[in-house]
């Protein structure tokens, strides 16, 4: 990759594109925005539940429950804006809030969760830093593959195939890892944080189990957590799986660190409002704090600066940067084969 500034002179290039965003306007705060955004959200997830009371007992709750998947994947949207302050100028009531959507609306806890997505902020794509790529089941460098063992090695002889089929369990992961973090004493505001997610829990489970019999309603539950989980993945994926693998002995600037680690996803509205605006990843590990809808703004700024520095900057296609990320697991297990 051409890098021709300096060591000297690298730890001005994001002060520059900085100071151009900045010019821009575009990290102003966008209120309107997101209170119709979050109307929309509120009024399909009462919706939702109230379609779901409505259909009663009916295999047409297989239906109600991807419906109700994908709004709970928005909702988490909205909780990942919240955790960078996109939102709300201030922590308190980003934190607030953040607990209301994540603990009590969809069973996701706000601290834990904010923590582990800070240090993949940190540190995107680190082996040793990212959390996003710890090899606790899937294994995403040729290192991890060589000390991995028990499942992670299984695993990882055929982890492009898995890949897809475990992001399933992703939302039940995500459940369980909240629920522990509650345990935790390092974990601020615990007691508000597990009252909320039993609150949720019991709300979730109670309502499903009442209006459905147990058969459905365990059939409910699967279809629902995993189109859910495979969503949360199919969102996140494109952004940094199939990226380089930082190590120790890779020394870069925080412009080089996010950029070449991260990739966007071309695509208009439809893909913006599908991925919660997240295809626009190099943008928005740059500027974490960046309103949603000001991120498509940045890109050509963005992007003709990286041109200009000579620092390599991907955007691809939904399905290509799948692919790419699917040909990453894949070579990386190559060895196990």
């Amino acid at each position: 990759m051409a890098e021709p500034a300096s060591l000297a002179t690298r730890g001005s290039d994001f002060a520059r594109l900085a100071t151009k965003i900045n010019e821009a306007g575009l990290l102003d705060r966008r209120p309107v925005y997101y209170a119709v955004r979050g109307a929309i959200v509120a009024a399909s997830f009462v919706g939702g539940w109230a379609l779901f009371v409505w259909v009663g007992d009916s295999w047409l709750q297989l239906l109600v429950a991807v419906v109700l998947a994908v709004v709970f994947t928005q909702v988490g949207f909205i909780a990942h804006d919240l955790g960078h302050r996109q939102v709300f100028r201030t922590r308190r009531t980003s934190d607030l809030v953040g607990m209301l959507v994540g603990n009590l609306g969809i069973g996701l806890g706000w601290g834990w969760w904010n923590t582990k997505h800070n240090k993949h902020h940190a540190n995107p794509n680190h082996e040793d830093h990212d959390p996003d790529v710890s090899p606790a089941v899937i294994v995403w460098s040729e290192d991890q593959v060589s000390r991995s063992r028990g499942l992670p090695r299984f695993i990882a002889k055929r982890q492009a195939l898995w890949f897809f089929p475990l992001l399933t369990l992703e939302a039940w992961h995500l459940h369980v890892a909240s629920v522990k973090a509650v345990f935790q004493p390092e974990t601020k505001r615990r007691r508000t944080e597990g009252a909320l997610l039993l609150a949720h829990f019991v709300l979730y489970f109670g309502a499903v189990f009442a209006v459905l019999p147990f058969g459905k309603a365990l059939l409910f539950l699967i279809v629902h957590q995993g189109v859910f989980g495979v969503y949360l993945g199919c969102s996140f994926a494109p952004n940094h799986k199939g990226m380089p693998v930082l190590t120790a002995e890779d020394k870069l600037d925080f412009l080089r660190k996010q950029v070449l680690t991260s990739r966007n996803v071309r695509g208009g509205v439809v893909t913006d409002i599908a991925l919660g605006q997240l295809n626009y990843q190099i943008e928005h590990h740059l500027f974490p704090n960046m309103p949603a809808p000001n991120l498509r703004k940045a890109q050509p700024i963005v992007r003709r600066y990286c041109e200009e520095i000579g620092v390599s900057y991907l955007e691809t296609g939904l399905f290509r940067s799948y692919g790419q990320a699917l040909r990453h697991l894949h070579d990386v297990g190559a060895a196990l084969r």
